[in-house]
């Protein structure tokens, strides 16, 4: 299985409805062939104000692409989906090595380098967001701590 982790700086993109890439974000890596997308929170200023450094927030598998409405690449929609954003586990809770390899090693993005133990926690982190009760979170849509700004929209976090 080709697994997609990659950093996230602010929350909105995926959107509350699964859709990856519906404000622009990403750009050429939504392109990218992968079966299944880790998003975790990065560790810097702007994913601390949103609340979710360090954290899982989303889990997509099973992509589809499409053109984006507004010719901006490509929007990714998923048969399962799981947004967590500022309510996600912490990475390093479910998967150190993962972890380490983020944050520590500073990889902002994951598809094909895992190591044999790293791939096997992507792989077991997939099951356990998605293999549990876990719907489509509302938390995108309430106010929170902080706004982005991503091209000519402001999206709240």
């Amino acid at each position: 299985m080709q697994i997609l982790t990659y950093k996230r700086t602010h929350v909105g993109d995926p959107d509350s409805e699964g859709r990856f890439g519906i404000n622009g974000c990403m750009g050429r890596v939504r392109n990218w062939r992968f079966d299944a997308v880790i998003g975790v929170g990065g560790t810097g200023a702007e994913p601390t104000a949103c609340g979710i450094a360090g954290r899982i927030t989303w889990v997509g598998l099973n992509p589809t692409w499409k053109p984006h409405p507004d010719g901006l690449g490509q929007v990714v929609t998923f048969d399962s989906f799981a947004l967590l954003d500022d309510e996600g586990p912490l990475l390093r809770d479910l998967a150190p090595l993962l972890a380490r390899r983020m944050y520590e090693r500073k990889a902002r993005t994951l598809l094909s380098s895992y190591s044999g133990d790293e791939k096997l926690e992507a792989e077991g982190l997939i099951r356990t967001v998605l293999g549990r009760d876990v719907r489509v979170a509302k938390a995108s849509l309430r106010r929170s701590r902080c706004r982005n700004r991503i091209g000519p929209k402001t999206l709240p976090c």
